[in-house]
């Protein structure tokens, strides 16, 4: 075998293993099917106690871990039957670096899949985990949680999409199931809180479809540590955030830190203004964004149309980046792309949280390879809230996703 450095941290790390059994009397935990052995090492560093333990005895593969609990000396995994030298092993720190507050294990829709495995692979804290998405021959979900026992004690998070209302009530049949499971905390992650986005309250009679999604999220039945936490980004209306009940906890994240650190790697980021396609996208993101340069557009009534102008701001010889946190057909970015053109900006990019464009809407975007920003864009730069949108774009110009993994696997963490 070859030999692993150990590397001190206090963060816990699982080895998967064979399935094993232990005796009361021996210091070891030896395997029924295979000849290796675990043989525990305890030591006394400076003042520290060096302990190691069992927090979980089986994961979604059916496997055997053992988690590494202290710092300090490692132990060996040692095969009696060979004459190599034993694997050193220690706890390890997650790929960040950061320490893990807490273990997680992460179940996750169909859809959310590719971002919950690039979650995963962001921290060695978050164990994923799997579900079973099935139909009876009538079309309602046959639903099974894998290794459901095995979740007792442990913090558990569900990773939802609610792209359509047709897989809505499956997801919600899950996320109302996991926290009766004896779990120690439940946290969701719903990257895009899709409803409201389209609302206009005006007229008696209008539904709040908003404020419905909101009720049902916030009876979720409560885990043995308290009341649900709720992980979203960008939430469209403001007002929005106050449609949770007291029996959720909203924590309300955002895509923009993404956008300023791709901003800061571009070639003329010294040159970068932004500009928000209306009063609403400039009170929710100028705050983030103030150390550049800003222009705002609005919408006014010409006749029976609406046109685009700039409000305020200059676009002359700028690299102007649209700034919102959602788009749909793309009608009103198109129109903010040709008025910040006309008046002299030298590239236009768009950047987006959400990218809904429904009806493949995405293809109306163009890049520019004329040095024409009328007629295309430098960048268009969406985050992998909406997966199946993700899908779609990938590798095609201008797009480029910026991922929310990093961003959730530290929510996670608190």
């Amino acid at each position: 075998m070859t030999a692993v450095s150990p590397v001190t941290a206090t963060t816990a790390s699982s080895l998967s293993l064979p399935q094993f059994s232990s005796s009361s009397s021996s210091s070891s935990l030896s395997s029924s099917l295979s000849p290796f052995s675990l043989n525990f090492k305890t030591a006394t560093v400076g003042n520290r106690c060096v302990k190691c333990g069992v927090r979980s005895l089986e994961n979604q593969s059916g496997h055997r871990s053992i988690d590494f609990l202290s710092s300090g000396d490692p132990f060996s995994l040692v095969n009696p039957n060979s004459s190599s030298s034993p694997i050193s092993m220690a706890a390890a720190t997650s790929e960040s670096g950061s320490k893990c507050s807490k273990r997680v294990c992460l179940f996750h829709s169909d859809e959310t899949r590719d971002l919950a495995e690039r979650i995963v692979s962001k921290s060695d804290c978050i164990e994923l985990r799997s579900i079973n998405w099935k139909k009876f021959d009538d079309g309602f979900p046959n639903l099974f949680i894998q290794n459901a026992q095995g979740i007792r004690g442990q913090h558990v998070a569900f990773l939802a999409s609610f792209s359509s209302p047709a897989v809505i009530f499956e997801q919600l049949s899950v996320i109302y199931a996991l926290p009766k499971l004896f779990v120690s905390s439940f946290t969701l992650v719903l990257p895009f809180f899709p409803t409201g986005t389209s609302e206009r309250m005006e007229d008696e009679g209008d539904v709040a479809t908003a404020f419905t999604l909101a009720r049902i999220l916030s009876n979720i039945p409560t885990s043995r540590g308290g009341p649900t936490s709720l992980v979203t980004f960008d939430i469209h209306a403001l007002q929005e955030r106050f449609y949770f009940g007291d029996t959720i906890l909203p924590c309300f994240e955002s895509g923009i830190p993404l956008l300023k650190s791709r901003l800061q790697a571009l070639p003329d980021s010294d040159n970068i203004s932004i500009a928000f396609p209306d009063d609403g996208a400039w009170k929710r993101f100028h705050k983030q964004l103030q150390h550049y340069p800003t222009i705002v557009c609005n919408k006014v009534r010409m006749g029976d149309k609406r046109i685009v102008r700039i409000k305020e701001g200059d676009a002359e010889g700028r690299h102007v980046v649209i700034v919102d946190d959602l788009v749909q057909s793309g009608g009103t970015l198109i129109e903010c792309q040709k008025v910040l053109a006309a008046h002299g900006a030298a590239k236009i990019s768009a950047y987006v949280t959400h990218g809904i464009f429904p009806k493949s809407s995405w293809k109306r975007f163009k890049l520019d390879t004329k040095g024409d920003p009328a007629e295309g864009l430098s960048y268009f730069w969406i985050t992998d809230s909406c997966g199946l949108t993700v899908k779609e774009v990938m590798n095609k110009p201008p797009f480029e996703v910026l991922s929310l993994a990093g961003s959730i696997a530290s929510a996670l963490q608190v």
